[in-house]
């Protein structure tokens, strides 16, 4: 299931006009300031995460992610199940220019299991420039430019069919 879920995010299409489709519910999920692991703590009683991978890659391998970044020849990449009470409920992937990966940020690459929220959201220094809105074989997903002491990176989730997102807009 994660091999499909990877590519189903990697294959987000990321229209450039609004949908009729998102509707108040899936805005307020979709469109989460806050950590997204704090959202889903909600919903369950325990969060984890499955690391898939995690290295550096090329900026060929980044694709067209890497555009909305700083021009770097290689990133750190880190592919993610975030699970609620052990049920894979997002699929997500970061991407960090290589060059911001020193001194405290260093710890992008410590993360292990450890959600990305958990470490970006406990820091004052953290920013977003934007949400991006999109979808893959009719699953939302989302992307965010963050800002950790002005140094970007780009974080890329698709909510999993099993995701309270879906279960909310079917409450409604």
């Amino acid at each position: 299931m994660a091999d499909n879920a990877l590519s189903l995010l990697r294959a987000i299409n990321w229209p450039r006009n609004s949908s009729p489709l998102l509707t108040a519910p899936l805005l307020d999920w979709l469109m989460e300031a806050d950590s997204m692991t704090r959202r889903f703590e909600r919903h369950c009683q325990r969060v984890t995460v499955n690391l898939l991978r995690e290295r550096f890659i090329g900026a060929e391998e980044a694709g067209e992610d890497a555009a909305l970044l700083p021009e770097e020849s290689q990133y750190w990449l880190r592919e993610i199940e975030l699970c609620g009470d052990g049920v894979p409920w997002l699929v997500a992937r970061t991407l960090v220019p290589e060059s911001i990966i020193n001194g405290p940020e260093q710890k992008l690459q410590q993360l292990g299991t450890v959600p990305l929220g958990r470490y970006l959201f406990a820091t004052s220094t953290l920013t977003r420039d934007f949400i991006d809105v999109g979808y893959s074989a009719e699953l939302w997903g989302r992307r965010s430019r963050l800002r950790l002491a002005g140094k970007p990176l780009l974080l890329t989730e698709l909510f999993l069919p099993p995701s309270p997102l879906y279960a909310s807009l079917k409450a409604k």
